[in-house]
């Protein structure tokens, strides 16, 4: 189990204890990102079963895993961020789940730390891409986060995990290539789940696990540093891996319901959240030459779970929920 850190004294100190205790099978490293604050000192006098890995620079959630995994020896990562609360026994389900073999990657059900009978924006009980790309959960569908009552306690086949709480099988993850370091944060999970789906594996949500996430401890949910990184990333991912014959026209509609997007910050008076999408399409366009490269071949073509516009159904219809989707 690696919990990613940078500068999160106060999480570690917070949330770490539920990790160790309700964590008994698992090895706990900490990956710490450069951190300035004395994160690495607390951990050594207060957690010495903890290891720690020291990553050389902050290069953000991507590189920072790809580091931090390259030289373990356990056939089976949970990458899990410093600000969950995890509950007893939340390990086993999965575990479980991960003996079949053509499961490459798992989450539980992510539940909202402060308001615990909700599901949390980070992937809730499972996340799922629309026609055009656009990310959604099982239990949160853009700002709207579902009551949990059970109805998401299954077994699920899903289109993405969460990286604030993924199990995944080792020479999945590096087969597949690992995180895209270009991203630097938010949304490389989405894209290393549909090359795992390209691969022909399955990705799963595991409702009988749960754990509480507080979400926004590193870079809150509304920044616009994050409105920036989640635009642009989604485009990276639709080119990187959408159908051939598809592709083009998905940017092409997807310039133009980002931009309804803007219109919409801006009606709400949030000019910078406008300009940081404006910024997330000139940096997709700058580097999509590269961004193609990428591709690669698939052997099998990847349904998309759920045919239809999110942005339509949520915006234009009402359709709040996940199940009237």
């Amino acid at each position: 189990m690696v919990i990613l850190n940078w500068n999160g004294k106060a999480l570690l100190q917070q949330f770490l204890p539920s990790v160790v205790q309700h964590s008994p099978e698992a090895i706990i490293y900490v990956a710490d990102n450069a951190s300035i604050d004395d994160s690495v000192l607390f951990l050594r006098k207060n957690f010495p079963q903890v290891k720690i890995i020291q990553n050389k620079i902050n290069g953000g959630f991507a590189k920072g895993y790809n580091d931090a995994l390259q030289n373990l020896e356990e056939d089976i990562f949970v990458l899990l961020n410093s600000d969950i609360e995890v509950t007893e026994g939340w390990l086993q389900p999965l575990m479980q789940e991960m003996k079949q073999d053509t499961v490459a990657a798992l989450q539980p059900k992510i539940l909202n730390f402060r308001k615990k009978n909700y599901f949390e924006y980070a992937g809730a009980a499972g996340g799922y891409i629309d026609a055009m790309g656009y990310p959604y959960c099982r239990g949160r569908i853009f700002e709207t986060l579902e009551e949990d009552y059970g109805q998401y306690d299954d077994t699920k086949e899903i289109f993405w995990a969460t990286g604030a709480c993924m199990m995944i099988r080792k020479n999945a993850f590096f087969e597949a290539g690992g995180f895209d370091e270009d991203y630097f944060a938010h949304q490389e999970e989405i894209d290393l789940c549909w090359r795992l789906h390209n691969s022909g594996l399955k990705v799963k949500a595991v409702g009988a696990s749960k754990v509480y996430h507080l979400g926004g401890g590193t870079l809150n949910v509304m920044h616009p540093r994050k409105t920036f990184l989640n635009f642009r990333n989604s485009l990276f991912t639709v080119l990187k891996n959408a159908p051939k014959d598809k592709v083009f026209l998905i940017i092409f509609l997807r310039l133009l319901l980002d931009g309804l997007a803007g219109i919409k910050f801006l009606i709400e008076l949030k000019p910078s959240h406008s300009a940081a999408i404006v910024r997330a399409h000139f940096q997709f366009y700058r580097h999509a030459v590269k961004m193609w490269k990428k591709r690669k071949p698939s052997p099998k073509k990847t349904k998309y779970y759920n045919n239809i516009s999110v942005v339509f159904a949520y915006y234009l219809q009402g359709r709040k929920e996940f199940k009237s989707v």
